[in-house]
């Protein structure tokens, strides 16, 4: 394979594995190495995704394509600023690498990717849509992650996994996470992606996660990179029966965001939340995309998102339903909901039905629209200050998505983040 010249929109991405893949984890394993030369052909094939693409016509990446990253294979060592924990046990990745001394794992079965990528070969890219360009830009260059393996019937309690770009290097990270969860088993996932201000970085994560028969992970993901930073993350995942998926995705920063889902139900009584609210902020886009894929008769699925959009800024939410001719008895429920705090501000929701089957309960919908100026109104005749009675519309907005979490500290971290958010933006919303 003659990668040394490449073309097209991913040849910088090309170049780079071309000069780091014997540096790369894995390098000797050959189904690793094999897996990394498929993605590369992928790559060279279709390149990276374009307007003219249907699933991105709302999101260009035009601006991060034209900005130049780097690969550094240096580990970064000594003090990092975090944030408090909100968990007895962390896994901590600063630029993209697994830190040991900064991380507790006490009792689980978690390990780093970096360390196990030939044993844990067989299970990438079998959760993931194998299709999609930006899982195979992260196949290509991936680095490290968490492989964590819960054990039938543990309840493994909260696991905090936090990522720290610590410098305004324009790097790239791709991390690359494996969570399966056994039968019966529980997981409290609270995920914090942050940068220093000012970073130009590309986050790409990709998560693959298995859940198995009644067991149930709840995966709360809070993203406040830098504004000039890029952040595009990927999760596939497979629920079996009795199994539960339930998910909370917070997009606060970044100048380009993209959070997106793949999550097939795979036997009866599989459940998915799939839940979220985007915070934009002026000459910001962030872009919730899901596919939901109804397998198996009796299986139920809910999604809220909310999206608060401030200045020039613009929102997407892409939300497909796929029922099966035999998911039978399928139960699915579909919401997107924006507020849009400037004349400026855009909005381009596509929500989506699929349906095969004929005994089955769907809903979608959509509403846009600016803060109701009678509400505005009332709070102002009370003594209430505009901007004060503007943030208590705000985060009454955002309190229906906000509640269904259902784990405290984690509802706790979203609140954080929003009241962040808003005393940052608040004032030229």
């Amino acid at each position: 394979m003659n990668i040394d010249a490449p073309s097209g929109n991913a040849a910088a991405f090309l170049q780079r594995y071309a000069g780091l893949a014997d540096r790369l984890p894995g390098a000797r394993v050959e189904a690793v190495r094999a897996l990394r030369d498929a993605a590369a052909e992928t790559l060279m094939a279709g390149g990276l995704p374009s307007r003219r693409v249907e699933a991105w016509r709302y999101t260009d990446l035009s601006p991060m394509l034209r900005a130049e990253f780097r690969e550094a294979l240096t580990a970064v060592d000594g003090a990092v600023a975090l944030p408090p924990a909100r968990a007895e046990r962390r896994a901590v990745f600063v630029d993209g690498r697994f830190r040991a001394d900064l991380s507790s794992l006490d009792g689980l079965d978690a390990e780093a990717l970096a360390d196990v990528v030939g044993d844990v070969a067989p299970r990438l890219n079998t959760v993931a849509a194998a299709a999609q360009p930006m899982v195979m830009l992260n196949t290509l260059l991936f680095e490290d992650g968490l492989v964590l393996d819960v054990p039938a019937g543990v309840d493994a309690g909260r696991l905090e996994l936090l990522s720290v770009v610590s410098g305004e290097t324009a790097s790239t990270i791709h991390p690359r996470h494996l969570i399966r969860l056994a039968r019966g088993a529980r997981l409290v996932l609270l995920e914090t992606a942050m940068s220093a201000s000012g970073a130009r970085h590309l986050h790409n994560p990709v998560f693959e996660i298995e859940v198995a028969e009644d067991a149930k992970i709840t995966h709360v993901r809070v993203q406040r990179e830098a504004e000039s930073a890029y952040h595009l993350a990927h999760l596939g995942v497979r629920v079996q029966t009795g199994g539960t998926y339930d998910g909370f995705v917070l997009n606060a920063g970044g100048r380009i965001s993209r959070s997106e889902t793949h999550l097939a139900l795979l036997g009866p009584r599989a459940a998915a939340h799939l839940n979220g609210a985007q915070l934009v902020a002026d000459g910001q886009l962030a872009d919730t995309t899901t596919a939901l894929d109804h397998a198996a008769p009796n299986c139920a699925s809910r999604q809220t998102v909310k999206t608060v959009l401030a200045g020039r800024s613009r929102g997407v939410f892409q939300g497909k339903i796929l029922v099966r001719r035999e998911a039978q008895k399928t139960d699915g429920y579909q919401m997107n909901q924006a507020l849009l705090l400037s004349e400026e501000a855009e909005i381009d929701s596509k929500p989506q039905l699929e349906i095969y089957a004929d005994d089955v309960k769907c809903s979608h919908g959509a509403t846009a629209g600016a803060l109701d100026p009678d509400s505005l109104f009332y709070l102002r005749a009370r003594g209430i200050p505009a901007d004060t009675a503007r943030s208590i519309l705000v985060r009454a907005f955002l309190q229906e998505a906000v509640e269904i979490v259902e784990d405290e500290v984690a509802r706790d971290a979203l609140e954080d983040a929003v009241t962040g958010w808003w005393n940052q933006h608040g004032e030229a919303a």
